[in-house]
């Protein structure tokens, strides 16, 4: 195949104009004759037995042109491409313009190509960092929340129940004399305070005792999910077989030692704020790089092709259907039960599809100015690490991974490390709703690529 022109025809697009001559042709023909052969019969042949010129005699001399054109496309496109030094980004629309096996073919491939960005102002980046200030409340919530971890149930015999125990206890339910469908239970057990139950109900349990038979009088909700139980008058018999608390410890020197490497509770405390205050640190960090990402996504201005988004977000769904069948669901049974198709499941992944591509192409092109290299040690260094991680040498990993594509990535990484290193804080910016879970996302994705 010979390259005889490259036209630049639109923004992101290219014509290329290609010849394949007469005896590249004639081989590509005979190749597609040879595997299509066994399946091809005719009277008085054995199957697979029949000329290739008779086939074309009888279906007519262009019978393989398809099949031998697609096969050199196939095989010799990807030269044709590189040798006009473009990048493509979707499938070439191809049209044959003559054909013949004398002449052999020409042929006109249209090609989206992988758009030149311009970027500028990306060192120095303004965001905001507000780390949140720790109090003593913050710090009072934490350590409730390890004395709450640490309580245990204590059985309660001695009193009525009250709210916030739980208890076990038999019930039925009635309208007037008769009793209806759902309102029994046995051995029921039944944290009060907790609102399971209809409101009232538990009020109600509160204050009887163990072996107690009491009525508790109730009126279902208007709104009540059974329309037939809706604004109705119920009595419900119960009976408590048990009652039982949640014993919490409490906060001493003794529980301090039994339950950290602490001794005491001035120093158990100075440990959860200087916890409190690290999160904290993190947070604003994280929150800061994101506003850093979210910038640098903005500044993508260039006309992109919709079909570099297209192919992304149907990577995104690629890899949810893969973590869906890990946990043993199919996607058509995430589709039923949420009521979507693929393209409505596409859809939803194609704001976060056009960020990923702008960082990347932002990155990239950041690498590029910069003149960013990845070295062989840092190269040898992260393969390593993933060796290390995957329990085989570098060598297999070498062999298993993209080469070009890993070391595409480390380049973009340094890139955003760098936009990272420049950036400023500036408190007197308000943060931007989007530098959140999709911005972490994509800044994540783009790390860890």
């Amino acid at each position: 195949m010979i390259l005889k022109s490259s036209e630049k025809i639109d923004v992101n697009m290219t014509e290329l104009v290609l010849e394949v001559d007469a005896e590249t042709f004639e081989k590509a023909i005979e190749a597609v004759y040879q595997s299509q052969k066994k399946n091809i019969s005719m009277p008085g042949f054995r199957k697979g037995k029949v000329p290739r010129r008779l086939c074309e005699r009888t279906y007519g001399e262009n019978v393989f042109f398809e099949d031998a054109i697609n096969l050199v496309l196939n095989m010799e496109l990807p030269a044709a491409v590189e040798e006009a030094g473009i990048t493509v980004v979707d499938t070439p629309r191809v049209e044959v313009t003559s054909v013949s096996k004398a002449e052999g073919a020409t042929l006109k491939a249209v090609c989206v190509t992988k758009p030149e960005i311009t970027i500028a102002d990306y060192k120095g980046i303004k965001a905001p960092k507000r780390v949140a200030e720790i109090t003593d409340a913050d710090i009072d919530t934490q350590i409730k929340n390890m004395l709450q971890r640490n309580s245990r149930i204590v059985s309660v015999d001695d009193r009525a129940s009250e709210m916030g125990d739980e208890v076990t206890f038999d019930f039925e339910g009635f309208f007037g004399d008769e009793p209806f469908e759902g309102g029994k239970g046995e051995n029921f057990q039944l944290k009060l305070g907790s609102g399971q139950f209809i409101p009232g109900f538990e009020e109600q349990v509160a204050g009887h005792t163990i072996g107690e038979d009491f009525d508790v009088n109730v009126t279902f909700p208007e709104d009540y999910q059974m329309q037939e139980y809706a604004g109705k008058d119920a009595v419900f018999k119960c009976k408590i077989s048990a009652i039982s608390k949640e014993e919490v410890p409490e906060l001493d020197d003794d529980f301090v030692k039994d339950t950290s490497e602490f001794e005491t509770v001035d120093e158990l405390k100075a440990d959860v704020k200087k916890n409190l205050e690290n999160n904290a640190e993190a947070n604003a960090q994280s929150s800061f790089e994101n506003a850093l990402v979210l910038s640098l996504i903005e500044k993508v201005q260039d006309p992109i092709p919709h079909c570099m988004f297209e192919h992304r977000a149907e990577e995104l769904m690629n890899e949810f259907a893969n973590r869906l069948k890990q946990q043993g669901v199919s996607m058509d049974l995430y589709l039923e039960y949420t009521g979507m198709d693929q393209d409505s499941l596409k859809a939803t992944y194609l704001d976060r599809a056009e960020h990923e591509v702008k960082l990347r192409l932002a990155l990239e092109k950041i690498a590029e100015l910069e003149n960013l290299e990845v070295t062989e040690e840092e190269l040898t260094e992260e393969l390593t690490k993933l060796a290390s991680e995957y329990g085989l040498n570098v060598e297999d990993v070498k062999n298993r991974l993209p080469m070009a594509d890993f070391k595409l990535d480390m380049l973009k990484t340094k890139a955003l490390e760098l936009v990272k290193s420049t950036a400023i804080v500036d408190n007197t910016i308000e943060e931007k709703e989007e530098s959140n879970a999709d911005t972490e996302e994509v800044a994540e994705a783009e790390t860890v690529e």
